[in-house]
């Protein structure tokens, strides 16, 4: 009687129009805190990490591992902000950062890393093509080639 007279296909176009609308290629995925996935995720967008993975995970962007969050196993991404806790193998295509609340251990390969002081960080990394975890300042008097090594990588 008052409403208008919209037919079902008007009425299904305007619905469709509002999902597009709300869906948006920055969009950020999310395990929240008190959730636990085990298995394999794959992303095309952000992701972030409150919550509990156990797997792997392959992310087109950007991953953050919360305060709150855990992950065992491989992620594959191309940034990457670690402030919870982090055990496997870390791929990032451009930049890591771990921040002073974060532990990580396992194996990472980057380009570029950013390390807060206060972080747990037992790793073997690889940045830049170039193998650091192969520099042992203790051996063969090599304190002065580990200067220049991690200067030229960082």
């Amino acid at each position: 009687m008052f409403g208008s007279k919209e037919s079902k296909n008007d009425q299904a176009n305007k619905k469709a129009a509002l999902t597009a609308s709300t869906t948006s290629s920055n969009s950020i995925n999310s395990i929240v805190s008190g959730t636990q996935i085990d298995g394999k995720v794959k992303a095309s967008n952000d992701f972030r990490i409150d919550g509990t993975l156990v797997g792997n995970l392959d992310c087109s962007g950007k991953v953050i591992i919360g305060p709150t969050g855990i992950v065992d196993g491989e992620i594959n991404c191309v940034n990457a902000l670690i402030e919870g806790k982090f055990d496997g193998i870390l791929k990032v295509k451009e930049l890591l950062t771990v921040k002073d609340s974060a532990k990580i251990t396992g194996d990472i390969v980057t380009d570029k890393l950013l390390v807060q002081s206060g972080a747990v960080f037992n790793v073997q990394c690889q940045m830049g093509g170039q193998t650091l975890s192969k520099i042992n300042p203790l051996t063969n008097g090599q304190n002065s080639n580990l200067k220049k090594d991690l200067v030229l990588n960082a």
